[in-house]
């Protein structure tokens, strides 16, 4: 009977429906479930001469609510929250490095650089002494101690992204074998809606790792790229990601390589997008590095600039001084010039120190144009200048560049790293108190028929033991005077250095005030007979040393501030991140929102559907029982 039929279809249709509904509400809390409708389609009705008449209900199919724009807008922006958040996590741990406060490398410098005050005061103290060497010690171990906190710091790092490759070739793998799954199961003409849940949420796993863009192919299976255009996922199978150094073999900083078919190919990380090994590796490719080089500047700068005037002293025992620190050479740090590896010249370039007060924090690559000349690119900002090293010297930022022998071909390239480690092992040279040069070699003797108004305000020594000594200085007028090693009449101007004639500098002198004409100075050595001066009594060098605090050393600041301008530099990163993670998070936020308003479960629309599908399957028991009725009533007439 056709009513039976229509009946028995009708709740087999409407059953099929109750089961999806109760389905959607079992997984309402499911991550990745989409939530399936049921699509019913109308029975081709039967002709007749009275019109065609209706055959009842079937399943068409079951599909899921997905919209693939909100779904692949939600993983893209996913992806971009998690590789800001990792990067901004690492990033407040490298300012907790760079503290301040009475803890912080700052605050020893400047300790240090006070200590020699009183030194200056009473040379022949011991105590002083000691305090002074004690906080050159101090500030040699918080320098190490940052240092290796940022080694341990690239080493969490190393892990972290090992652990975060090894996870993206699982993930991978499984997308490789769900696509062969949905790739068989569609050939029954249905969509397999749990496995093709499965694989989205497996892509959108994979995308807080690594952003991915994503292909269909014609047998419902995907492919994965990551960096534009490289497959990581093919069908069934699945590239091997992996961590590779870059091309200087650059032990602190790497490059993600995917490998397919035996063949190796690695990526810019600028073509990563969004993801936590893009942002794992944008930290230790560049915050990381200018951490680092903001560090090694400081430790070479004060280091040298300490080293260099403390040698211009004499000690107790009127020896020369020797270095207060371990001495930095910008060409024996940890790598300090890294040729690429596929350089086909055999060109050995070196680093040395021109200029301490001139070094930026940098690392800078080279890169010939011919066997000679080519362009220097500071790393940091990306400023480029020409050189040629047939026509020495090559300078830049304070650094000498040359080349110790070999020679280069066009195309190739070398990076510079010379402040990546300077920090790595400098301490205190020694600790005898009495071997602390604070006595200046050259001093100053006004004349003793001076009338004018004349002052020292500093006489520093270029050399040790100083040349062009002794030199008087008569003045013949309050703004000119002439020199007893040089001939003619020079301006005098109060305030303004006058230095000794010869080359390097002996000494320099700068005098205030206003002479007469008559008003003599002489500048001369402390170990001349005639002052007749105990040098164990002099501080000058050590009053040389204090006022290095305020000397222009980094990037125009005195000494005293280089390490506030170091916080200022990661501080400034650190917001910016912060900022730029919440902003994302935000929009992430939203996103997921969005798409899940789309393919989320609604427990009251579910509710409501219940209800009404469970009316229908009633009312079709029904109809089955009317239509059993009728076929009873039927048998009991023909029985008649």
């Amino acid at each position: 009977m056709g009513i039976l039929n229509i009946g028995s279809q009708a709740l087999q249709a409407n059953l099929v429906a109750l089961q999806t509904i109760g389905n959607n509400i079992a997984n309402v809390n499911t991550q990745g479930y989409s939530r399936q409708n049921v699509s019913l389609a109308t029975v081709q009705g039967q002709y007749t001469g009275n019109g065609y008449v209706g055959k009842g209900v079937t399943v068409q199919t079951i599909t899921r609510n997905y919209d693939q724009f909100l779904d692949r807008q939600s993983t893209l922006a996913s992806a971009t929250q998690a590789s800001d958040a990792v990067r901004t996590d690492y990033l407040k741990q490298l300012s907790s490095i760079f503290q301040g406060g009475t803890n912080g490398i700052g605050q020893s410098i400047n300790d240090m650089l006070n200590s020699f005050s009183d030194v200056a005061s009473t040379p022949t103290d011991i105590t002083a002494r000691t305090v002074a060497l004690t906080q050159v010690d101090e500030t040699s171990r918080r320098l190490r101690e940052a240092s290796q906190s940022l080694d341990d710091l690239q080493t969490g790092i190393t892990q972290s992204l090992n652990e975060k490759i090894n996870s993206v070739n699982s993930i991978a793998k499984q997308i490789a074998d769900v696509n062969g799954k949905i790739a068989l199961a569609q050939s029954s003409g249905q969509p397999p809606n749990d496995l093709l849940d499965q694989r989205d949420q497996l892509v959108r796993n994979l995308n807080q790792y690594v952003q991915t863009t994503s292909l269909p192919a014609s047998d419902g299976s995907i492919g994965i790229f990551i960096g534009g255009s490289q497959s990581l996922v093919l069908g069934n199978q699945a590239a091997t990601m992996s961590l590779v150094k870059d091309d200087f073999s650059n032990a602190q900083q790497s490059k993600i390589a995917i490998t397919r078919g035996g063949v190796s190919v690695s990526m810019d990380e600028n073509t990563l997008g969004g993801g936590q090994v893009s942002g794992l590796l944008r930290f230790q490719n560049s915050d990381l590095v200018e951490g680092r080089n903001l560090l090694g500047r400081l430790t070479t700068s004060v280091t040298t600039a300490m080293n260099t005037q403390h040698q211009l002293g004499l000690d107790l025992n009127g020896n020369p001084g020797a270095n207060l620190f371990t001495p930095v050479s910008v060409d024996n740090v940890l790598q300090p010039v890294a040729p690429a590896t596929v350089n086909a010249g055999t060109a050995d370039l070196h680093l040395a120190i021109s200029d301490s007060t001139k070094f930026v924090a940098s690392d800078y690559e080279i890169t010939f144009t011919s066997g000679t000349a080519g362009t220097i690119k500071r790393t940091s900002d990306g400023t480029t200048q020409n050189f040629d090293l047939a026509s020495p010297p090559v300078v830049v930022d304070g650094l000498t560049i040359s080349n110790a022998g070999g020679n280069a071909v066009a195309g190739d390239r070398f990076y510079l790293k010379p402040f990546s480690s300077a920090a790595n092992s400098i301490s205190r040279e020694f600790s005898n108190p009495a071997a602390l040069a604070v006595a200046s070699p050259v001093v100053g003797k006004m004349g003793t028929n001076n009338t004018g108004s004349l002052q020292l305000s500093s006489l520093t020594a270029g050399v040790n033991p100083p040349t062009n000594v002794p030199v008087t200085i008569t003045f013949t007028s309050s703004n000119s005077y002439t020199r007893s090693d040089v001939a003619g009449t020079f301006t005098y101007t109060s305030g303004q250095a006058i230095q000794s004639g010869d080359t390097p500098n002996s000494w320099t002198l700068t005098l205030q005030g206003s002479p007469k004409s008559g008003d003599t100075f002489d500048v001369r050595s402390i170990s001349d007979p005639s002052l007749n001066l105990d040098l164990k009594l002099n501080g000058g060098n050590a009053t040389n040393i204090m006022n290095l605090r305020d000397v222009p050393t980094f990037d125009g600041a005195a000494m005293s501030d280089g390490y506030a301008g170091l916080i200022s530099q990661i501080g400034v990163r650190a917001q910016s991140a912060s900022y730029a993670s919440q902003v994302s998070s935000s929009i992430a936020t939203t996103a997921e929102q969005n798409r899940t308003a789309v393919s989320g479960v609604n427990l009251d629309e579910e509710a409501s559907k219940l209800l009404q599908y469970q009316q229908a399957y009633q009312a079709s028991a029904k109809m089955v029982q009317v239509a059993q009725s009728i076929f009873d009533t039927l048998i009991q007439t023909l029985g008649a």
